[in-house]
């Protein structure tokens, strides 16, 4: 009877058929599938509803911390979505979450990108005795954050999809955390620096992936504006190591972060906020390119650190507001 059921039979006879009975039968049997196929319809439609509202109250969670807003503010906001792309409201839910994921994955990754430059500036500005106990303690912070960013990517990100990608990057940073585990000295500066910039290729192999992956279509303006934060510690870290000598590597990475700063101030995407600190980041690039002549000295690389690290502060908070804007969450 439970093989039998398992297989979809409504209906059987233990002392053989009747003719007579056999059409009474026939509809019990038909009666019952008809009566099952509306419970199991009602059940996946409650299940849907379910599932639905679990999406809605995510994605209400996820507006409301970002652009701070009431709840109720928030359901307005996905409707609103819902009725203008012709969409259920977790249908438009589930593209928020993946957008908020994929937004915060790009960013996490991006930072990769920059820590990778800042930790071997921060490196020798520890061997040159530059305000050395403040930059050990920005070496450690950075080594720490390196490693959150990795573990959060590991534990959010699709084994499947970005497992190689991964692997790659933490297989990267593996032989940097020994070498900052041992004595920090100058004679390392060249292998550190080669090994970060392993590390920098792994990480935007990463970033270009997801960004690339279909899940949010607004995401490149993260991507340019966490790239910034790279470019910057990158030119501090080439100025260190040039003692304040021109290069085309400078000079290419000074154009760079002239293009990524045109490229955001055409962007669409802008808000008061999000004006004020590209001026405020303009400022802050103007005094790190000032210090990279003097590179040489004491007071040179205290300015490098000083402006690298301002840049650092404002691109984090401006990739944040474009990760957590309204029109990268919603599309």
């Amino acid at each position: 009877m439970d093989e039998a059921l398992a297989a979809g039979v409504h209906a059987w006879v233990v002392q053989g058929y009747g003719r007579e009975r056999l059409r009474a039968l026939v509809h019990l049997a038909q009666a019952r599938a008809g009566h099952e196929r509306k419970l199991r319809q009602e059940l996946s439609e409650l299940s849907e509803r379910f599932e639905e509202r679990k999406l809605v109250d995510k994605a209400k969670g996820i507006l409301m911390r970002a652009r701070q807003v009431s709840e109720d503010e928030a359901f307005t906001l996905l409707r609103t979505a819902s009725m203008h792309g012709n969409q259920r409201v977790g249908q438009v839910s589930r593209q928020v979450i993946e957008a908020a994921q994929v937004a915060e994955a790009i960013n996490r990754a991006g930072q990769q990108r920059m820590l990778s430059q800042r930790l071997v500036k921060l490196y020798a500005l520890v061997c040159a005795k530059t305000d050395g106990d403040a930059a050990q303690a920005l070496l450690r912070q950075s080594a720490a954050r390196l490693e959150d960013n990795l573990k959060a990517l590991e534990k959010t990100l699709s084994a499947a999809t970005f497992g190689d990608l991964l692997q790659a990057a933490r297989t990267g940073w593996e032989p940097i955390k020994r070498l900052l585990d041992g004595p920090h000295e100058a004679r390392h500066l060249a292998a550190l620096d080669e090994l970060a910039e392993a590390l920098l290729a792994q990480a935007d192999a990463l970033v270009v992936a997801l960004e690339t992956s279909g899940l949010a279509t607004t995401v490149h303006v993260i991507n340019v504006s966490g790239r910034q934060r790279m470019l910057a510690q990158r030119l501090a870290k080439q100025a260190l190591l040039a003692g304040g000598k021109t290069s085309a590597a400078l000079t290419a990475t000074a154009k760079a972060f002239d293009e990524g700063m045109a490229a955001l101030t055409r962007a669409p995407l802008s808000t008061a906020e999000i004006r004020e600190l590209l001026a405020a980041a303009r400022h802050a690039w103007d005094a790190l390119r000032e210090g990279v002549p003097r590179a040489g000295s004491a007071a040179g690389q205290r300015q490098l650190a000083a402006a690298s690290e301002e840049l650092l502060d404002l691109f984090d908070k401006l990739t944040g507001a474009y990760q957590h804007s309204i029109q990268v969450l919603m599309g």
